[in-house]
């Protein structure tokens, strides 16, 4: 009978001292900002160790064997395995689809903090180059009436629309640069070049399409159809991949570099809004 008072002492003290030493494995895990799974990891292996001591001060066993014996050890390790089992299943588990989504999560608002600054700069600056196109043209064909208009694409008529590229020259080459990485002359033809009629010819979309709609167009091809393209359109000609193969600079730059094609020369098909 005096084994059983020792025995009570030895589980009080000792989870005492578990429970001592699991909050100071928690304070430190704190100040070292490790997640709260790892606090209470660690708080449970304190416990764990406790329990073990405690385990060391607890009276012996009566000795059995054979088949009695079997089924003790069968089922030691079965409440065991649920123990661990069932612990477990309260812990975060790691799936890798959705460690990836919360990466992306993040990585998305970090891009959409330094690239939308970045979107809405060149779009204005699209809009102000095309707006000055349009002055300089009007001007043009006031003074020289419709020559400027007869003039043939590439040709000294082709320049007004390229003229206020020098304020903005670096965004319209990029954007140059990305017409010919896309290899849209592959359907569209321009400046007289290119093209296998897949497309219409566009030396004068930037007088028929707006910045945001061009932009609208290369992301979403179907939310606009050139006029007299209908198969072409029915058939989604124009793939829908240009959304996941550049990047926001690179589509507003393109859209840049089309918003200065304002060559009324060449006979660019009217744009259908569709979406």
């Amino acid at each position: 009978m005096a084994e059983q008072p020792s025995l009570v002492k030895s589980v009080i003290k000792k989870g005492i001292i578990g429970v001592i030493v699991g909050a100071i494995l928690v304070g430190a895990a704190k100040a070292l900002a490790f997640p709260p799974v790892f606090q209470s990891v660690f708080f449970g292996y304190a416990m764990l160790g406790a329990a073990v001591f405690i385990l060391l001060d607890a009276p012996s066993l009566k000795p059995i064997g054979g088949l009695k014996a079997i089924i003790a050890l069968v089922a030691f390790y079965a409440v065991l395995s649920g123990v661990y089992i069932g612990g477990a299943s309260f812990l975060p588990q790691y799936d890798p689809g959705d460690e990836k989504g919360k990466i992306e999560k993040l990585l998305k608002a970090k891009r959409a903090a330094t690239e939308q600054g970045k979107a809405e700069e060149l779009l204005a600056r699209a809009k102000a180059l095309s707006d000055k196109a349009d002055t300089i043209m009007t001007r043009l064909q006031a003074v020289g009436g419709a020559a400027v208009a007869e003039a043939p694409a590439g040709g000294e008529g082709a320049k007004p629309a390229g003229a206020p590229a020098a304020a903005g020259g670096d965004v319209i080459a990029l954007g140059k640069e990305q017409w010919n990485l896309q290899e849209c002359y592959n359907c569209h033809k321009l400046f007289g070049e290119g093209g296998k009629k897949r497309g219409p010819e566009l030396d004068n979309i930037g007088s028929l399409l707006k910045p945001e709609e061009l932009k609208q167009k290369i992301l979403d091809p179907q939310s606009w159809m050139a006029d007299g393209f209908e198969k072409e359109y029915e058939k989604k000609k124009m793939p829908d991949k240009y959304k996941e193969l550049m990047e926001d600079k690179e589509v507003d730059a393109l859209v840049a570099f089309l918003s200065t094609l304002k060559n009324t020369a060449v006979a660019t098909p009217k744009p259908i809004k569709k979406k």
